[in-house]
């Protein structure tokens, strides 16, 4: 079995209080999975995460639950907590859903004239990223910034509840064809007609972005809706 490895400076914190150790370990991680630091299907030890944060099994536990409810961790009786694989089945799952929601919930927010600085800025972090996970991160916050001023929160809370996934899907397929500056040319399109108030172009644009890159990162399984 793999042991998890301890983490390094540049993928772990510095040490913080008490109360913040659970968020701590959480955010470690999550940054450490979508930086492939911890792969798809390794296990994650409570006992060795706990020594190498230096911190009680409490936290970690914690941070896995959350971490598990997110779609980041998986848990099972038998072999505790792994990564998340990643195939085309759970992809192509993920990304269905937000064919479905996502490019509704953006000609929302664009008929509803609302702000997009949240989307301009996502864009700058996602170009001056440094590693995947930052990118993954800002990737995630440049699509949320086009559905959370959509108008309705439900709609929104339904795309909030795939997107650690989709960044792990984004991750995994980045490692094996580093797409993002092709995705990132499609990013701008898209902002650009949502800030020209074309709610339908913009929305037809953000359903060909979703439907391409998992066509391309997981190919061979039938067209997604």
């Amino acid at each position: 079995m793999t042991s998890v490895p301890t983490p390094t400076p540049a993928s772990a914190p510095p040490p913080v209080p008490i109360p913040s150790r659970t968020q701590y370990v959480l955010e470690s991680i999550k940054h450490r999975i979508l930086s492939g630091e911890l792969s798809p299907g390794q296990p994650l030890i409570e006992t060795e995460l706990a020594r190498a944060y230096g911190v009680s099994k409490t936290p970690v536990r914690e941070a896995l639950k959350t971490l598990a409810g997110t779609g980041l961790v998986e848990m099972s009786q038998y072999k505790g907590a792994t990564v998340r694989t990643v195939d085309a089945a759970m992809a192509r799952e993920v990304y269905d859903v937000r064919l479905l929601l996502e490019p509704e919930a953006l000609r929302r927010t664009v008929l509803r004239g609302a702000p997009l600085d949240a989307a301009r800025e996502a864009l700058v972090r996602a170009d001056a990223a440094e590693d995947a996970a930052e990118r993954s991160l800002a990737n995630r916050e440049f699509h949320r910034a086009l559905y959370v001023d959509c108008g309705n929160p439900l709609l929104g809370r339904l795309l909030d509840g795939v997107r650690d996934q989709a960044a792990l899907v984004s991750a995994v397929a980045w490692a094996n064809d580093p797409s993002w500056a092709r995705e990132a040319t499609e990013h701008e399109r898209i902002l650009r007609l949502a800030l020209a108030g074309d709610q339908d172009g913009a929305a037809r644009a953000l359903h060909e972005h979703i439907e391409s890159f998992v066509r391309r990162a997981f190919p061979g399984e039938g067209e997604l809706q």
